[in-house]
């Protein structure tokens, strides 16, 4: 089998586009799937000529019978005329992206796709669009997949971490953490450790939400009220769940190493370390949900967009997990 993988653009204006022709332009990339781009025609050829990228090849998509070659289709979302003002902010940047999204996200359900690749976009352009309730990409997608929770985990060959709370205010955190949630979003990554990750017998840590995992009640009762409760429903489970740990000791000792997957409580205590860690080889990965969602785990990058310089090292590994997911979801059925 070779899965249909769908690529969003992105905000055409930041490194999405880039990004996407650099990792398109090896050819040992079609013997392993059939890639997508849902964008535009026009925004690809603008950036092809800028980069002066002669191996990417592509072709607009009419027949979706005729998926062949080494070649990527594209799929034209974007009618008019596209302005492309590459580095800045613009609404035309958030309206594409987000018309992008929608687009892959109807021919996922429609069963044209096998999975969803999703280039950087600027958030607060495409709530302009989708509503000032869009949080984000994993937000998004959870609710049009009709889930009430997913997991945003970011992964790399050395760590896996999930967050048990996403794109949140730092001072609605603590209140928005409950044992119920914890327990929940550790079974969600151990069912995808084992079913999207092929680890037969995961082995989970849990960090704490205060400084020194709340040193006995110390420093703040959470650990002790709701992340152990937590931790001891998801042991009864059967699920090897350890913690909670304090998070700088954790990672600055390498405890991390022993461990399959890690739960963090909220997103920058799981995602400073990851990305201090990985951030060249490190894939956002929404998990619980049906549809197979990977992306780059680094923004748009607008400073240094159409410079030639930016790496696509995330998005070729973003695009290698989600082959493999889908894979391994099929072989696991």
């Amino acid at each position: 089998m070779k899965p249909k993988i769908g690529i969003t653009i992105g905000d055409i204006n930041g490194i999405g586009p880039e990004i996407i022709i650099k990792m398109l332009s090896d050819d040992r990339i079609y013997a392993l799937c059939q890639p997508i781009i849902y964008g535009s025609t026009k925004v690809l050829s603008y950036y092809k000529k800028m980069l002066k990228n002669e191996k990417f090849k592509y072709t607009h998509l009419k027949d979706w019978g005729r998926l062949a070659g080494k070649q990527t289709f594209v799929v034209n979302c974007i009618d008019e005329q596209p302005e492309i003002n590459v580095g800045k902010e613009t609404d035309n940047g958030g309206k594409y992206a987000f018309e992008s999204l929608n687009t892959a996200l109807k021919d996922w359900k429609d069963g044209k796709i096998d999975a969803l690749l999703t280039a950087p976009i600027n958030k607060s352009l495409v709530a302009k669009h989708a509503g000032e309730n869009f949080k984000g990409h994993t937000e998004y997608i959870t609710t049009f997949c009709e889930k009430d929770e997913s997991l945003m985990l970011l992964t790399s060959d050395r760590l896996t971490v999930g967050l048990a709370t996403n794109h949140i205010p730092v001072n609605q955190i603590a209140s928005s953490l409950k044992p119920n949630l914890i327990t929940k979003k550790i079974m969600m990554l151990n069912k995808s450790l084992k079913e999207d990750f092929n680890i037969q017998k995961p082995k989970i840590a849990v960090l704490g939400l205060n400084p020194h995992a709340g040193d006995n009640g110390l420093l703040g009762s959470e650990e002790e009220n709701i992340i152990k409760p937590a931790i001891q429903d998801a042991n009864s489970r059967g699920i090897l769940t350890f913690g909670p740990y304090p998070s700088d000791g954790f990672f600055g000792t390498l405890d991390y190493t022993a461990f399959d997957g890690i739960l963090a409580m909220y997103h920058d205590q799981g995602l400073i370390p990851f990305k201090a860690l990985a951030f060249d080889e490190g894939v956002n990965f929404t998990s619980g949900l049906n549809l197979v969602r990977t992306s780059p785990d680094h923004g748009t990058a607008y400073n240094i967009a159409g410079k030639n310089i930016a790496s696509e090292q995330s998005m070729r590994q973003a695009l290698f997990l989600a082959i493999d997911i889908v894979k391994n979801r099929i072989n696991n059925k």
